[in-house]
């Protein structure tokens, strides 16, 4: 869906001095197009990942100073553009979810159809690993966070499965979870919904990472970060980042005066026009052509007003 986001951010990035900020920089294929599609405009992209910061780094050299690279997380938006004196920007893009790198690289395990160390950690420089969240949680902890994250309907199953089994040994691998989950799985739910692992090595990946929680943080500050006419757009994977992205843009397009008023003061007309009716789907031909675009969910908005005083 890369050139229906080129084209809704594009209003905004064709003038002279404009900002636009690639908040999921990954191997750098949004961030070359933006830079290629836009010759006046300057790139920030960020990324928790040193080695996608290193590989990025080499593909988008030949821009020069037109692109600033920064090994940030997405909700720390505000504290990178205060320091690099950007008040203002017209242009956000997240593409959210794990980078293609992070899933074919087989020791991140990411991914459940290879055996793999299981860390799952974007930036494998700080925070827990998956395997410790196996062998450290709580039961009850472990169950919400399957039921929340990975909308898992037989969380108890599986984490009563996973207590038994790592008080025999640790987890450390991926093929091992794989199995366990296969075997404490009905067979009515191992029918329906592609891998059986799908949905617990989802919950885990955004346990380890924050990402919603992150999320949360990140919309709100792009938004607050665009200029008037800025525009953003917004790439999720799956309903619980769709949803959050989704309630944010509603808010931010909503008036927000009491009921009943002849006229509605300034102060509390929207800030934001959606651009997207609902969230835009790929089409048969993109995910032919990449099967992983298929739950791809796309939203767009544009600042339309600053924030009230």
């Amino acid at each position: 869906m890369l050139q229906r986001c080129l084209d809704l951010l594009a209003p905004a990035l064709t003038r002279p001095g404009a900002v636009v900020v690639d908040c999921t920089l990954g191997l750098g294929g949004h961030s070359e197009a933006l830079l290629s599609a836009f010759p006046e405009a300057r790139l920030v992209a960020l990324d928790r990942d040193k080695e996608a910061l290193r590989l990025s780094g080499e593909r988008l050299a030949p821009y020069g100073d037109r692109a600033t690279l920064v090994h940030a997380v997405y909700d720390e938006l505000p504290e990178v553009l205060d320091r690099l004196g950007v008040p203002r920007v017209q242009g956000v893009l997240f593409d959210l979810g794990v980078s293609s790198m992070q899933l074919d690289e087989a020791d991140r395990g990411f991914a459940y159809a290879q055996d793999a160390p299981l860390d799952m950690r974007m930036d494998q420089t700080t925070g827990i690993s998956a395997a410790e969240v196996l062998n450290t949680y709580p039961p009850g902890e472990l169950v919400r966070i399957l039921r929340a994250y990975g909308e898992e309907k037989q969380a108890k199953r599986i984490v009563s499965a996973v207590v038994r089994e790592r008080a025999k040994q640790p987890f450390s691998t991926s093929a091992r979870l794989v199995e366990l989950i296969r075997d404490a799985l009905p067979q009515a739910a191992k029918r329906t919904g592609g891998n059986p692992a799908k949905r617990t090595f989802q919950a885990l990946r955004i346990e380890v990472n924050g990402e919603l929680s992150v999320l949360e943080r990140a919309i709100p500050a792009a938004v607050k970060a665009l200029a008037v006419d800025g525009r953003i757009a917004v790439l999720s994977y799956h309903s619980l980042e769709d949803r959050l992205v989704k309630q944010v843009f509603a808010a931010g397009a909503a008036t927000t005066a009491p009921p009943g008023l002849p006229v509605v003061p300034e102060q509390y007309q929207p800030r934001l026009k959606l651009l997207t009716r609902g969230a835009e789907l790929p089409t048969e031909a993109e995910i032919a052509e990449n099967r992983r675009a298929a739950p791809a969910r796309l939203r767009g908005a544009q600042r339309i007003r600053e924030d009230a005083v």
